[in-house]
């Protein structure tokens, strides 16, 4: 088969063309060109300087794919297109159950029906999920180290830090279809289209992405000390935090979080400071809203 591969050389704290040589042996057998997605300045001319029969295999992060996803959604493409992992968390490879280093797939169906958030003024298409609180917190100390040193961000460490003594937990409303609940000492409160984001972290065990309704889950941590915190924060790795009963789940189409103080906030690990609310839309949410658009002019 034929590829054009678009490779993020920033990904993977710039080692994505490691990534690329791994992608390479799977392709052996393949007629394939590398392209720098970093230097492509038009999809539209992109995708018309090749045919519709040639795959495109997108090589790179969570935070490449949303680019993806966002610089290509207004162009009807016929191409199929796959994804080969070559990030640092990889969460949407890892709710799809692979593993760093296997065989690219086609996603074009997980491509379909994305959620959309609206935040500081600004719409976007996301892949895996929105998170808001200490984890926005982990996303934007990361950049600032990642401005200042060459090593590899431990976001392990920064988390830590940022339970004992940086991060400072937020009172929230959280509105889902219409119905609000307010909350104390918030320090996560995350809504996912996925299972994982923050490289590996699962807040909403029990959210698929490819179901029906197109529903969004949302989880809100409140309510405990920082030591508590810090004891039941690794149980979100495993799924087990969903016994807690300071920890609530909700399920919608609709889904807006205020908190009472800007906070830093990560779209598929993409950070966003200064937020005080966000609002999400389900792809079938956006829809309605359309066709109720239309029907009034």
């Amino acid at each position: 088969m034929k590829y054009c591969v678009l490779y993020n050389p920033l990904a993977r704290n710039s080692t994505c063309k490691q990534s690329l040589e791994k992608l390479k042996e799977h392709l052996s057998n393949d007629e394939y060109e590398i392209e720098d997605m970093t230097k492509i300045s038009s999809y539209n001319d992109f995708f018309d300087s090749i045919d519709a029969e040639r795959g495109i295999i997108v090589c790179g992060g969570d935070g490449t794919l949303n680019r993806f996803v966002n610089d290509t959604q207004s162009i009807d493409y016929k191409n199929d297109v796959y994804y080969f992992a070559g990030g640092s968390g990889n969460d949407f490879w890892n709710d799809l159950g692979r593993k760093y280093g296997d065989a690219p797939i086609c996603i074009n169906k997980y491509l379909e029906n994305l959620p959309e958030i609206s935040v500081n003024n600004m719409k976007k298409k996301f892949i895996n999920g929105i998170g808001y609180g200490i984890d926005g917190y982990c996303c934007e100390e990361g950049d600032r180290l990642r401005e200042t040193s060459t090593k590899a961000i431990n976001y392990t460490n920064i988390a830590i830090k940022g339970l004992l003594y940086a991060f400072k937990p937020r009172n929230a409303e959280v509105i889902v279809d219409g119905k609000s609940k307010k909350y104390k000492k918030v320090w996560l409160a995350p809504t996912m289209n996925g299972r994982f984001f923050g490289g590996g972290m699962m807040p909403t065990p029990n959210q698929d992405r490819l179901n029906e309704e197109h529903t969004l889950s949302t989880m809100v941590f409140s309510g405990y000390g920082k030591l508590r915190t810090l004891m039941i924060f690794p149980n979100i790795f495993k799924g087990t935090h969903v016994k807690n009963k300071n920890i609530d789940f909700y399920t919608g189409k609709d889904i807006t979080v205020k908190f009472d103080r800007p906070t830093p906030l990560q779209i598929d690990g993409e950070t966003v400071s200064n937020v005080t609310e966000y609002t999400v839309h389900a792809a079938k949410s956006i829809k309605e809203k359309e066709e109720q658009f239309a029907a009034a002019l």
